[in-house]
């Protein structure tokens, strides 16, 4: 005798949904994020729309900076439309994007649609995180997070595999076409992505917001959005300076800064980087493969690493193992263990620079905590601008062998930062949540 499913299977089912639909478009974030520096070698050894590698530099930062707008402006604007109308803009927009970087004939219109992108990619990321913690199983919100921090990464291996096989044979010019597609995607995210329960509960329609938790069987939150008046924000603010505080924030920022530098300077440069090591086009590609499948594993492990040892330690020990892995890329050494150092690499700094954030969130007193983040964020977001320009300029001036160099020496200063601010931050505040739930803030 058969029975239909469950009430709660088809709920359970429901939020599998809403969560997978997040992951789909942190997928396509991270294709259009890391394209552009899985085709450099190749547009680069064909001088395509004249381009020098210090241009190379300056177009990689377009799309950082884009990011660092899109990030500071996303949380106003969904505030005005819902988390759902900005996620789909957000995909449009970076989609489109993509389209006028394949049909660029010049240097400064790619680099338009370079920076358009970026501000895409830089809405998309918070408010995807923040979609998925309202529709997260009930005791998952940390580990639902996690996973789909995964996804950015998962697009980074498939940017890899379309340069690999589209570029190759119909040009650089296609793999930014391939990056249009997600375009199809926006319909299916506007018809089935549901809204966010915090935007419903800040703007009044409670009735609503139950309903949507009922029926995919989810927490309402304790609280809407932060509704302080601006004179008790910039309050929190004023607190990371006080009472001899401001060292301890600077620290923390330095710390952002090199990590979130060596984070972006490295996806940018590292297929050119290893090209020019010596490796072909094909094994520079998997280069990118193995680093960011370390990162998934590193953001699958970084929290339970930083439950057991305290965040500050294993960020500096983190930031020190990277800096290491980073300086042996510049050795030739026998394909497999670079190929394992690679991918080592990627576990370590693809999760170091959300120690960061574990650590500013446990020193921070809770009404000052997402003050406290949100700024070490946005501090860092200058040196994600500043990365891919350095590797450029390296690589303009004939010194790309000392791009592996500097760019572990800025995972060695991250290292100092954090271990001195944690060393100087005596005072403890009780946890308000687990420091896994911060895994996707940079």
């Amino acid at each position: 005798m058969s029975s239909s499913p469950s009430p709660t299977a088809r709920v359970g089912r429901l939020a599998v949904l809403a969560v997978g639909l997040c992951w789909l478009a942190v997928l396509f974030d991270g294709l259009d994020m890391f394209i552009y520096g899985s085709v450099l070698p190749h547009m680069l050894a064909e001088k395509a729309l004249g381009l020098t590698p210090d241009q190379a530099g300056d177009l990689g930062s377009y799309a950082t900076f884009g990011m660092l707008i899109g990030a500071l402006t996303a949380g106003t604007v969904a505030d005005r439309i819902g988390r759902k109308k900005l996620m789909v803009a957000c995909v449009a927009l970076f989609s489109l994007a993509s389209g006028l970087c394949a049909m660029a004939g010049s240097v400064a219109v790619f680099g338009l649609g370079r920076t358009l992108a970026g501000i895409g990619l830089g809405g998309l990321l918070p408010t995807a995180i923040s979609m998925v913690s309202d529709y997260a199983p009930r005791g998952r919100g940390a580990l639902t997070v996690g996973m789909l921090m995964t996804a950015h990464h998962a697009g980074g291996i498939l940017s890899a595999y379309v340069a690999l096989w589209v570029v190759e044979p119909l040009g650089w010019r296609a793999a930014f076409w391939f990056c249009v597609l997600p375009l199809l995607f926006v319909p299916v995210l506007a018809r089935f992505l549901p809204e966010s329960l915090s935007f419903l509960l800040a703007k009044g329609r409670g009735e609503e917001a139950g309903e949507l938790a009922r029926r995919y069987e989810v927490e309402l939150p304790t609280a809407p959005a932060d509704k302080r008046p601006a004179a008790d924000r910039r309050h929190s603010l004023a607190n990371l300076f006080r009472d001899g505080e401001w060292t301890q924030t600077l620290l923390y920022w330095l710390a952002s800064f090199g990590g979130l530098l060596l984070v972006y300077g490295v996806a940018t440069w590292l297929p050119t980087l290893m090209r020019g090591e010596g490796y072909n086009l094909g094994s520079a590609l998997t280069f990118v493969v193995l680093f960011n499948l370390g990162g998934i594993v590193g953001m699958l492990v970084a929290g339970r690493a930083s439950d057991r040892f305290g965040a500050p330690r294993i960020s500096a020990i983190w930031f020190a193992l990277t800096a290491a892995g980073v300086f042996l890329l510049s050795v030739h050494m026998p394909l497999a263990l670079t190929f394992t150092v690679v991918f080592l690499t990627g576990v370590f700094l693809n999760s170091a620079q959300t120690m960061i954030y574990a650590t500013v969130s446990i020193r921070s007193s809770p009404e000052n905590r997402a003050t406290a983040v949100g700024w070490t964020s946005g501090m860092g977001r200058f040196g994600a601008v500043f990365g891919p320009w350095l590797g450029g300029q390296l690589l303009a001036a004939n010194k790309g062998d000392w791009g592996f160099t500097a760019f572990a020496l800025a995972g060695l200063s991250s290292m100092v930062f954090i271990g001195i601010a944690a060393l100087r931050g005596s005072k403890r505040t009780t946890r308000s949540g687990s420091e896994q739930e911060l895994i996707g803030a940079h």
